[in-house]
C-alpha cells in the first residue's frame, strides 16, 4: 500500500516552493504519491497522512506565523504521525550553520514550540536583491552586511544545495 504523504509550505520569494517541488519530484520518480499545499490553502485532516512535511522560510529571523500557529494547533495530530520539518534561510549558506543543530533560526524555532518532528533539515535559500521591494532589499542588505555576505544589489545567488534536497527527499520516502 502506498503511504499518504503531504507537504505544507510557506514561501516568501519562491525558493521554499522550489525546494518542495524538488522533493515532490523525488517521490514521483519512485511512483510515490505526494500532495503539496501552501499553508494558506491547507484544510485537510492531519491524520489522513502517514507522513507530513512542513517547509518554511525565514524572514527577519522568524518562520511564517501561520506555520507556527498550524504546528501549535495540530501538535497532538502531528505527534501521532511521522513528520518532517525543513527551514530555508540564507544563514544556512555557511557550512557551520547548515545543520538543524547548528542553525540559529532552527534552534530558536524549536525552543519556542512544543513539537519534535521525526526528521529536520536546513537548506540555504536564494539571494536575489532585484526581486525584493525597497524595504526588504535594505533590510536584507543590512543583514548580509552584518553576516559578511554579498551586499551588491545586482547579486543573485542560489545557495541551495540541490544534492542535499534530493537526499532529504530520499530519506523521507524511507520513513
Amino acid at each position: 500500500m502506498n503511504k499518504k504523504t503531504g507537504i505544507i509550505y510557506s514561501s516568501v520569494d519562491g525558493q521554499t516552493l522550489k525546494i518542495c517541488n524538488k522533493i515532490r519530484d523525488e517521490f514521483l520518480q519512485n511512483n510515490q504519491h505526494i500532495e503539496l499545499y501552501s499553508i494558506d490553502d491547507f484544510s485537510e485532516d492531519v491524520t489522513k497522512f502517514d507522513l507530513l512535511v512542513i517547509g518554511a522560510s525565514i524572514r527577519y529571523g522568524v518562520h511564517n506565523k501561520k506555520i507556527i500557529e498550524f504546528i501549535n494547533t495540530n501538535k497532538n495530530q502531528l505527534d501521532s504521525i511521522k513528520t518532517a520539518f525543513f527551514s530555508v534561510n540564507l544563514v544556512a549558506r555557511k557550512q557551520e550553520k547548515s545543520a538543524a543543530d547548528t542553525n540559529p533560526y532552527v534552534i530558536k524555532f524549536f525552543k519556542t514550540i512544543d513539537w519534535t518532528p521525526t526528521n529536520v533539515a536546513v537548506f540555504a535559500g536564494k539571494l536575489e536583491y532585484k526581486k525584493y521591494g525597497y524595504f526588504d532589499r535594505i533590510m536584507i542588505q543590512f543583514i548580509m552586511w552584518m553576516t559578511k555576505g554579498p551586499t551588491d544589489t545586482n547579486t543573485e545567488i542560489e545557495y541551495t544545495n540541490w544534492e542535499r534536497v534530493k537526499e532529504f527527499g530520499i530519506q523521507l520516502q524511507k520513513m
